[in-house]
């Protein structure tokens, strides 16, 4: 997931991407012409290091693979927070669900959290791939494994 927070270590995290992961492209804060412009230079990486690039967002841009939480062409998607948001996704056409928030996150301070039981609830028996988000990083993304989690997503871990 892009964010501002990130700064100028948001190209060492495109760079530790693995091949074949996902970029969140969001930056809302920016005008138009600026956030295109940072979306090009992110998709130039993206293309060449196999990344996948969704664009969150109304705004369409040139390059996205596809897009989070909206209809649109390519890949999509969705943002939830319940079971019942889930679902609904799933009927929406999402291509996967990114469930959150999964443990404390410094983006959304003080906010409930799912935690490791009702995150394998929430998820059990989905169609589609689930990515953990919230307070995620590698260890909490191991202990997730084994309840059926496809990845992970974050953007403080990134800075680390």
């Amino acid at each position: 997931m892009t964010d501002p927070r990130l700064g100028d270590a948001l190209w060492a995290a495109l760079a530790r991407l693995p091949r074949g992961s996902g970029v969140i492209f969001r930056h809302y804060h920016l005008p138009s012409a600026e956030r295109r412009a940072l979306f090009a230079r992110i998709a130039k990486v993206a293309r060449r290091r196999g990344l996948v690039l969704l664009r969150a967002g109304a705004e369409p841009m040139r390059g996205e693979t596809g897009t989070h939480g909206r209809r649109g062409p390519g890949l999509r998607t969705w943002p939830v927070h319940s079971r019942r948001e889930a679902i609904a996704a799933i009927r929406a056409g999402a291509d996967a669900l990114l469930v959150s928030p999964v443990f404390p996150t410094r983006s959304h301070p003080g906010a409930a959290v799912l935690g490791p039981v009702r995150f394998g609830l929430l998820i059990r028996g989905l169609t589609v791939p689930v990515i953990a988000l919230g307070g995620m990083d590698a260890d909490k993304a191991r202990r997730l494994k084994p309840l059926g989690v496809h990845g992970w997503a974050a953007i403080d871990a990134w800075t680390r």
